[in-house]
């Protein structure tokens, strides 16, 4: 006679039989069925645990839902203004070669017909002086230092004062 089939009985995860099948039929209330059960009732009190959380997180969000949300800006604003800071503010590495000490082009001063006194202009121009500071640096009137700055400019063959100062270290007219 065959033997009797196992009776399901529900329980809270899943059915659990009140028989075991057959002796060496693979399956049975042995070690592999005790490990599936742990895992089933953990997966459930887990599950249990995420829902009562959402629960707390929509009762937050309904009793506070402006100062999270701007709370939430002021996160995102400061990450993003950390990430710009870091990046704008980045110092660049520069290498400068050391040429030894400056020695004057008097050849391309020559050559460009450049006076002593637009020399001595584009000096200052360099040191980042304004007119009327270079005025003043000299005993000269504003005036006469632009009508200097203006020929040195021509003879350089520049516009601006910046050009001016950047051809005249190419040319090894100032250090």
């Amino acid at each position: 006679m065959p033997a009797p089939a196992p009776v399901p009985v529900p329980v809270a995860c899943g059915t659990q039989s009140l028989r075991s099948p057959t002796p060496g039929t693979g399956t049975g209330a042995g070690a592999g069925a005790g490990m599936k059960r742990i895992l089933l009732t953990g997966a459930a009190g887990g599950v249990l645990i995420a829902l009562l959380k959402l629960i707390e997180y929509k009762h937050f969000v309904q009793t506070y839902p402006a100062e999270l949300y701007g709370g939430l800006i002021a996160v995102l604003f400061t990450a993003i203004g950390i990430y710009f800071g870091l990046k704008l503010t980045r110092k660049e590495v520069v290498m400068v070669r050391d040429r030894g000490p400056f020695v004057l082009n008097q050849e391309k001063l020559k050559e460009l017909g450049i006076t002593p006194r637009e020399h001595e202009i584009l000096g200052l121009i360099a040191e980042g002086l304004s007119n009327r500071e270079i005025g003043e640096r000299l005993f000269v009137s504003e005036n006469t230092v632009k009508t200097h700055s203006s020929r040195l400019f021509d003879k350089m063959g520049v516009n601006r004062r910046v050009q001016a100062v950047q051809r005249g270290k190419d040319l090894g007219l100032i250090p």
